[in-house]
């Protein structure tokens, strides 16, 4: 009897198991995957970035291609981030499922577009649309979030009010933390800040800073000692609060210039982004992590 009770039991467990519809969700970079997560926890996920890595330069390896091969669904950033080599995936897996991406830049209003604009080895990381790095404005996160649970629910009708219920709970817990971050985020208002690349562009425009230098001398390429010298020599007038760079990037340039402005100019090494297997948690987390710095740097 005991042996029939356990057997039924697993039965039953399995049967739930096969009976809860899922997908194997291919995201292109962290924070996409997190938001994945929110809204549908059983999915199968694979993420072709990590923190550590600038996610405009990746190798299509062949692990990347068999990921995207047994996916149902790619989620990726758009706006020309992945170009390089997105598409080089896409040919070799073969996978007819994933052509239609989900982009989240086609679901917001992105800033600093120029339009015309043709990305080359000598003009740099450049993108047309506008600026791909729209995450780490969380209004901007919320709105992909929104747009996000749409496609999950096409994908997977049979999960509609379940990913309409977790996408009401994200909202209000965002929403509450947003308020918060303004809040405590009015000292930074009206200062300036030195940067590497526009990785931290929409976040500098909702906390109302303002990046006045690059240390990059065109778009993702590396600092050289020619132009750090020539900022420097611009941002002695008006020293910023911090010189930023983002976690993949080489430290060395910002460390430099920020002991060359002196003891105003703190330098700080931000988070571009949350760790792979991160969720709604996380996503919080990972926005503390990214005010915070720059309060302590204000309050100094």
């Amino acid at each position: 009897m005991r042996r029939a009770a356990l057997a039924l039991t697993l039965l039953l467990a399995a049967t739930g198991a096969s009976a809860t519809p899922t997908l194997t969700v291919f995201a292109c970079e962290p924070e996409w995957a997190a938001l994945t997560r929110v809204l549908m926890p059983q999915a199968r996920l694979h993420v072709a970035t990590h923190a550590g890595q600038d996610p405009h330069h990746i190798e299509a390896r062949p692990a990347l291609i068999a990921q995207l091969r047994s996916a149902d669904l790619a989620v990726c950033t758009g706006a020309a981030l992945e170009s390089g080599w997105l598409p080089v995936l896409q040919q070799r897996a073969g996978n007819a499922r994933v052509r239609d991406v989900f982009y989240a830049a086609d679901h917001v209003e992105l800033i600093d577009p120029q339009p015309g604009v043709i990305g080359t080895p000598w003009a740099g990381d450049v993108h047309a649309q506008g600026n791909p790095h729209l995450h780490t404005d969380p209004h901007k996160l919320l709105e992909v979030a929104q747009a996000l649970a749409q496609r999950l629910q096409q994908e997977c009708p049979v999960q509609r009010e379940a990913i309409a219920e977790r996408l009401r709970g994200f909202e209000t817990q965002w929403r509450a933390r947003i308020a918060h971050w303004e809040r405590q985020a009015a000292p930074l208002r009206g200062r300036s800040v030195a940067a590497q690349h526009t990785t931290f562009g929409y976040l500098w425009r909702w906390l109302g800073l303002r990046q006045t230098a690059d240390l990059e001398p065109r778009p993702g390429m590396a600092p050289t000692p020619g132009h750090l010298q020539r900022l420097l020599e611009g941002l002695r007038r008006e020293p910023p609060l911090a010189v930023v760079v983002a976690g993949f990037h080489d430290p060395r340039a910002a460390r430099w210039l920020a002991g060359q402005l002196g003891s105003s100019t703190t330098w700080l090494t931000l988070p571009a982004t949350v760790a792979e297997d991160a969720d709604g948690a996380a996503l919080l987390r990972w926005m503390d992590e990214l005010v915070a710095p720059l309060l302590r740097a204000a309050a100094r």
